[in-house]
């Protein structure tokens, strides 16, 4: 398995350095250098600590869902798992970071299917908070209503269709009529269940409520990068909703941590804001550096700690 890991790791990072290379090209090389020396690099231990200040409120959440389930994990090792998990942040939609399930199963024996639901939980609460900031912000400066509305009406439905299981259940005994899923419709039945009791009204709520707090560390770290590059007219408010509206951009791509996209949306939306090209790219790069490339090396320092404990990660389906 973390063969497979490193492999992804190594094909994600030529890919970002291709797209990279040609974000340069784009912004003139010279002057996207010269960009970069106008940045106060002090400030770059304050934008780790903000993104790792948003791993650790997400961490609360995870740990919330394993005791939620009632499964016995110790904090220690539900942080060592979670912190693990974000080296698979470069997958389409993080769902890579079903490698938290497996690691969950080979210290306790739950089932994948009984964990794996909170991945999901985890991106729904993830998407609805980020929907919320983008709407705000769509709203306020006119930008990015339509995709904003159609992200939070999907993901609204999917909350809806979990929660009333007259609709669900049907849905998944109907799976028994495909021949090659009639085996694993007792594990879509025991992630169901999960599912339905973490999407729960008072559980959603209040781990929306924690996404919230955990994004806007980095939203506020984007804000800091801006600042520093004194562009006009950017308050904490365009800040919060551009990244966010970024974010989900790339999400739904299901490019693997939406490489491209993502990037050339803030620098889009930051040529237009009136910042020039090389500032906007300079500016893109330093804050994708302070989250997820920061989030990967975090999983790998993660994935050690819990090979020294528990030893190496056994090959495994899970990809």
């Amino acid at each position: 398995m973390l063969k497979k890991i490193k492999q992804k790791i190594f094909i994600s990072l030529a890919v970002a350095g291709l797209l990279y290379l040609g974000f340069t090209i784009y912004a003139d090389y010279h002057k996207v250098a010269m960009a970069f020396k106008q940045f106060n690099w002090l400030l770059f231990p304050l934008l780790l600590a903000l993104s790792f200040s948003n791993y650790v409120v997400r961490f609360i959440k995870w740990d919330y869902y394993l005791r939620l389930l009632k499964i016995k994990v110790s904090r220690v090792d539900s942080f060592s798992i979670f912190m693990s998990g974000l080296i698979m942040s470069i997958t389409p939609g993080k769902m890579g970071e079903l490698l938290k399930s497996y690691l969950v199963k080979q210290i306790t024996g739950e089932p994948i299917s009984k964990t794996a639901p909170i991945i999901f939980v985890e991106r729904i609460t993830d998407f609805v908070s980020l929907v919320f900031i983008a709407l705000i912000g769509a709203y306020i400066f006119n930008y990015g209503r339509t995709i904003s509305l159609a992200v939070a009406i999907f993901f609204l439905l999917i909350v809806i269709i979990i929660s009333i299981k007259p609709i669900a259940l049907p849905i998944i005994n109907s799976l028994e009529r495909v021949k090659f899923l009639r085996k694993y419709v007792a594990a879509f039945h025991n992630a169901y269940e999960s599912s339905y009791q973490m999407l729960r009204p008072v559980p959603l709520i209040n781990m929306v409520a924690v996404s919230l707090v955990s994004w806007f560390f980095e939203c506020f770290g984007y804000y800091v990068i801006l600042k520093n590059f004194n562009i006009p007219n950017v308050g904490l408010l365009w800040s919060s909703f551009s990244y966010a509206f970024a974010t989900i951009v790339g999400a739904i791509t299901m490019l693997p941590a939406g490489l491209g996209v993502t990037e050339g949306s803030l620098t889009f939306m930051l040529v237009k804001k009136g910042a020039s090209s090389d500032i906007a790219v300079a500016t893109t790069f330093i804050i994708r550096v302070v989250t997820l490339w920061f989030a990967v090396l975090v999983g790998i320092i993660g994935v050690s700690f819990y090979q020294k404990r528990f030893g190496k990660l056994a090959e495994d389906n899970i990809n």
